[in-house]
């Protein structure tokens, strides 16, 4: 590992609100080198983002003989206006990279730190941070592809991405609304554990796709079912994913319906979207979101050293 340190020519970072990761990478583009840590943006007050990063890689740059600033790309919610320090929205249309990044305030003068900007739509308002670095990664990895990108998660993305550009995009609270109902309505006494029922979240994802307008009602059934007649805690989950990722299919329908479609996220969500969109005839491409995420972090060094 000392000599990955030694290698090392700059420093890729995904900093999330719950997490962080930094990559040590050489002058070729390789990996050397991963670090994770559990100070993510939402734990940390501006002022104690530098000395956070510094502890983390701190063996990598004592290591170094060279006495120039080590460069650090960063993306993520570092950027946010709670983090590190605001890096600015640039406007779809746009390339996922291509407002100039924001150079992070240090005193350390052993790094250079610089933030992916974020993108925002003004009509319907809408906002990224994290994803146009992954965006941008796929768009590096497969230049010709024209389409749609989806990217599950907590407020899963849905872009459109045309010429290299992100045309639109629209933002889904999926992920959130169901740990909300989970942990923090009255249906948090009825999801017990129990076995997935793929079934039952087929034919309630279906259910919303096409009666979109039913939902409160139907979320207010898993309830009344279990009272009744004892509905599985593990066929009420899945009822509970399968009725809110049939609503947003059925608003999202513009961008997915007749698109080439590729996934972007964690394997046990991008599994649900993935057998959703099967459901509708749209076989979704698959890609790693940590590949994708170090793509983009290389391709926008690379932006900075044009």
């Amino acid at each position: 590992m000392g000599e990955a340190h030694v290698n090392t020519d700059w420093i890729a970072v995904d900093w999330g609100t719950s997490s962080l990761r930094v990559w040590a990478i050489d002058a070729q583009g390789a990996n050397l080198a991963m670090k994770n840590s559990a100070k993510g943006m939402g734990s940390l007050a501006p002022s104690e983002f530098e000395s956070t990063l510094i502890e983390l890689i701190a063996p990598w740059l004592e290591a170094r003989t060279d006495l120039s600033p080590m460069q650090v790309i960063a993306c993520g919610m570092v950027g946010a206006r709670q983090g590190w320090t605001e890096a600015l929205y640039a406007k779809v249309p746009c390339l996922p990279i291509s407002a100039t990044l924001t150079k992070a305030p240090t005193q350390d003068p052993r790094i250079d730190v610089h933030i992916v900007p974020g993108l925002s739509q003004d009509k319907p308002a809408d906002v990224m941070r994290g994803e146009e670095t992954q965006i941008a990664g796929f768009q590096a990895e497969f230049p010709k592809f024209d389409g749609v990108l989806c990217l599950p998660g907590t407020h899963t993305k849905w872009a459109h991405m045309s010429a290299g550009e992100v045309v639109s995009f629209q933002s889904f609270m999926t992920g959130e609304l169901f740990a909300l109902l989970s942990g923090h309505s009255v249906l948090k006494h009825s999801l017990r554990d129990g076995m997935w029922d793929d079934a039952a979240f087929d034919e309630a994802m279906s259910d919303t796709l096409s009666r979109p307008e039913k939902i409160a009602s139907k979320l207010f059934s898993l309830r009344a079912e279990d009272l009744l007649h004892g509905l599985d805690g593990g066929a009420a989950k899945a009822r509970l994913s399968g009725l809110l990722l049939g609503a947003e299919l059925a608003a999202a329908k513009p961008y997915w319906l007749g698109q080439n479609v590729a996934l972007i996220g964690a394997d046990g969500l991008t599994d649900l979207y993935a057998t959703a969109l099967k459901s509708q005839g749209i076989i979704a491409q698959r890609t790693d979101p940590t590949d994708m995420t170090l793509a983009g972090l290389k391709a926008a060094r690379a932006s900075i050293l044009e």
